[in-house]
């Protein structure tokens, strides 16, 4: 009972002398601006080591380091915990912004936006309601706004922002589907779930359309039977000709088109289906139109490549991923609908949160449109970078990628050790090292150089499948990647296929002799 006593005195002492100095609060200021000084100074180490993408760890050299941690007894300070982060995280965490990265759909990021991402943290505003949001309500739609004007919609348009292009498209896919069944089967999928119908629904998409078309259709109850995937062309843009024909069949056959989606910017080419072509079809047929440009997106930043996604304008819904094009911190994409009054298919009121007086007193709860309740403030990092930085600066350093991503294509296709499977709209190319004398599987030969590079983290590229044959891949986002970076990573690729061409020849003698 004395040694209990003693410790509450004790308690008492701590927290007279340190009265909860851990809360963001006027009274911790001091506290607050030292964690996020250091916190900084641990970001600068990190870009003033990071010398190349990637320290090339491994799951088993790390893993064991996690096994010491004991999360229930807390670190004695700051400095020991960006110690420990260092060592777990920090000094392996793939370097994005690195001029030699160019494997994924990962952008380097503008400064305006990350100082965002402090004061979004720190004021943490939610924006599903206007009591919790104010100001940054206003913003978000602000923004949502002058979006939906560079897409070319009109004053009737409206949209949310969202985490990525899989919630987008899922948003896309849901208002098609709940559209479809109100209008068209007089069923109101809100308040009766699926209509018996549903199991006939049909989405077409191209072949080379984002997975999460596919994995949203299962998530909506469609079934993934329910996304029929159309043969592109030979520059592996949705064939238009095979879109129709797919419609006509799927009618023929009983079942039930109700959307097409169309790709502004695909994954693994960087290209964009014929917008304006699918928005006469989806017009003929009477189907819902969305567009997919989550990669695509950046092409609104520019006059100069902008007709690319001339067609944009025709679809019911976009998506648009500025974590990608716009050199955003994730998350921060959008999604966007010419007619406002579709949201009104997945709005649901609550008393405690916003109740349906607050549409007639007019308060902007932008959980009305969202299928997220508790929203993060992203908007406030376009905010800053547009204000900061403006459309035309952004839009310069998205036309920087594409040329450069021109020049590389004219290299690939210059050289003959390699094979260059695709012109890009924008900035991804599919490619494998192929020497002229090579004897090897070709696949084989192209993962074991995809997986070197990745032990060595030198240089970071990507990979993919083509008609069941593996390439590399090369995606742009970083306006700082010049074409001497990517030499240096044409002789990495080649120094690791010549290591694979000589083992194989070794290994072969060997076996022969």
């Amino acid at each position: 009972m004395l040694t209990l006593n003693l410790e509450e005195e004790n308690l008492n002492i701590l927290f007279e002398e340190n009265p909860l100095k851990d809360i963001f609060h006027h009274d911790n200021t001091e506290e607050y601006l030292i964690a996020v000084s250091k916190v900084s100074q641990a970001v600068k180490r990190f870009l003033d080591h990071n010398k190349k993408p990637f320290s090339g760890v491994s799951p088993a050299q790390l893993r064991p380091l996690f096994a010491k941690v004991d999360l229930d007894s807390p670190l004695s300070d700051y400095n020991t915990l960006l110690d420990e982060v260092g060592l777990l995280y920090t000094n392996h965490a793939v370097a994005f912004h690195h001029p030699e990265y160019i494997a994924h759909l990962n952008c380097p990021l503008v400064i305006p936006a990350i100082a965002a991402e402090i004061m979004i943290s720190s004021i943490n505003s939610s924006l599903d309601t206007w009591d919790q949001s104010a100001g940054g309500t206003l913003m978000e739609q602000k923004l949502i706004e002058w979006t939906c004007n560079e897409v070319g919609y009109g004053t009737e348009a409206d949209g949310i922002f969202t985490s990525g292009g899989t919630q987008s498209n899922l948003m896309g896919l849901l208002l098609a589907r709940d559209h479809y069944s109100l209008t068209h089967l007089n069923h109101n999928i809100k308040l009766n779930g699926l209509p018996p119908e549903a199991s006939r629904f049909r989405i077409f998409v191209s072949e080379m359309a984002h997975f999460s078309i596919q994995k949203n259709a299962s998530l909506l109850g469609l079934g993934e039977k329910s996304v029929i995937r159309i043969k592109t062309d030979r520059s592996f843009r949705m064939n238009s000709i095979l879109l129709e024909d797919a419609i006509k069949q799927e009618i023929a056959a009983g079942n039930i088109p109700i959307a097409v989606v169309g790709t502004a910017g695909t994954t693994d080419f960087g290209n964009v289906d014929p917008l304006q072509e699918i928005g006469r079809l989806t017009a003929k047929y009477n189907l819902w139109y969305h567009v997919d440009a989550a990669y695509g997106c950046g092409l609104l930043l520019t006059s100069k490549y902008r007709g690319l996604i001339n067609g944009i304008e025709l679809a019911h819904s976009v998506t648009v991923d500025y974590h990608k094009s716009f050199f955003q911190p994730v998350s921060s994409g959008a999604f966007l609908v010419k007619d406002k009054q579709l949201f009104g298919l997945i709005t649901h009121h609550a008393d405690y949160l916003n109740p349906k007086d607050h549409d007639d007193d007019g308060l902007p709860n932008q959980v009305n449109k969202s299928i997220q309740t508790t929203r993060r403030f992203d908007a406030l990092k376009l905010w800053f970078t547009l204000r900061m930085m403006g459309k035309v600066k952004l839009g310069s350093y998205f036309e920087t990628i594409i040329q450069t991503a021109a020049e590389i294509a004219a290299l690939l296709q210059a050289d003959p050790a390699f094979e260059l499977m695709n012109e890009s709209d924008i900035s991804a190319l599919v490619f494998r090292y192929n020497p002229r004398d090579n004897r090897a599987d070709i696949c084989k030969m192209n993962q074991f150089i995809k997986k070197s590079m990745f032990n060595g983290g030198e240089a970071l590229v990507a990979g993919t499948k083509i008609n069941q044959s593996f390439y590399l891949k090369f995606t742009l986002l970083n306006p700082l990647t010049t074409i001497d970076h990517v030499k240096n990573i044409f002789n990495i690729i080649k120094q690791h296929g010549n290591e694979y061409l000589q083992f194989n020849k070794t290994t072969a003698d060997f076996r022969r002799n």
